[in-house]
């Protein structure tokens, strides 16, 4: 079966549960919002906020995609820099016992951290500390990364580093791997918009995207007209658009994948873990629908949790759903 490769910033998710959103307020912390902050800030957000208690979990984009698509059966593997610390030997443990292979790389500045407030609707407000994950650089990344690898998987968080992908995509094509994109966020792709569209008409085969960013990557009207333009640039578009469901587009072949009910409790690592079941569907030979399929339904369940880590009742619960398929 083939392998998944991912790269992406490592950091420590905290993850609190609020009671209102009051306290969104005190912070000043616009509901929803993803906050770069530095490391007195994010200690001062993460003492006031342990009085809500408090779970740390492995995280960043790339970190639970590779996780859901380990749990799913395929081999991967991750490539982000940490601190030399107890948080970043905590993220590469949290890894490896996830069934990912963790290739680590270390720097003396702390491990990133992201504290993850979630409203009782489910929504998340982020102030996040990208700490040593911001050093990772060309320099880091060796040719032989990519030996025994089929697919190369970016988070788009990544796009605003040109000089890092500027080297890696390049020398994972050159290594024979398939590469994928998250877009990860309409922000990202309106400050990058040029980039963006070169790396996807040059490099990318496979492009992961919510309405927002589509419609910010294509300057079009509708989901479905966004999803043409990207599906022209590769070989695989995905643009999904919340509560309706997702669209994929391979050539002239559109699928519509409909929405799958759950009970939304908190919406962290739902596009992260679309991905997850569309990749390990996609690397197991399964079809358009079926891989969007496995996505939504993974994606669906992701969303009655905490955070973007599941139980194993409830993966063994997945891999049932998924056997009939």
């Amino acid at each position: 079966m083939k392998k998944i490769l991912g790269i992406g910033n490592a950091l420590v998710d905290i993850l609190t549960q609020i009671p209102n959103d009051n306290i969104l307020e005190q912070l000043q912390l616009p509901k929803g919002t993803m906050h770069h902050v530095d490391a007195e800030t994010s200690l001062h957000y993460g003492e006031f906020l342990k009085q809500y208690g408090l779970a740390m979990a492995a995280g960043g984009s790339t970190a639970n995609t590779m996780s859901g698509a380990a749990k799913l059966g395929i081999e991967t593997g991750y490539i982000g820099k940490v601190g030399r610390d107890e948080r970043g030997r905590f993220f590469e443990n949290a890894m490896r016992e996830t069934g990912v292979k963790p290739m680590m790389l270390t720097t003396e500045t702390p491990t990133g951290c992201a504290e993850a407030i979630i409203s009782p609707d489910g929504e998340r407000t982020f102030a996040t500390y990208l700490g040593a994950a911001l050093e990772l650089c060309a320099d880091d990344i060796q040719p032989e990364m990519f030996d025994g690898w089929d697919l190369f998987y970016v988070e788009g968080y990544l796009v605003q580093n040109h000089a890092l992908l500027n080297k890696v995509l390049p020398m994972a094509k050159a290594k024979g791997l398939k590469i994928a994109l998250d877009m990860a966020s309409y922000n990202i792709v309106e400050d990058n918009h040029d980039y963006m569209r070169q790396i996807t008409k040059d490099y990318l085969d496979i492009v992961f995207a919510n309405k927002e960013e589509a419609l910010a990557f294509s300057h079009l009207d509708t989901p479905e007209a966004a999803l043409a333009d990207i599906a022209s640039m590769c070989d695989i578009a995905i643009v999904k658009v919340g509560a309706e469901g997702s669209l994929i587009q391979k050539g002239d072949e559109v699928v519509t994948i409909g929405p799958i009910p759950a009970h939304v409790i908190d919406t962290t690592g739902a596009g992260d873990l679309w991905a997850s079941g569309f990749m390990a569907g996609l690397v197991q030979g399964k079809s358009l629908q079926q891989c969007g399929m496995m996505g939504a339904t993974v994606a669906a369940n992701i969303i009655e949790v905490i955070g973007a880590k599941m139980d194993e009742k409830r993966w063994q619960k997945i891999l049932d759903s998924l056997k009939v398929l």
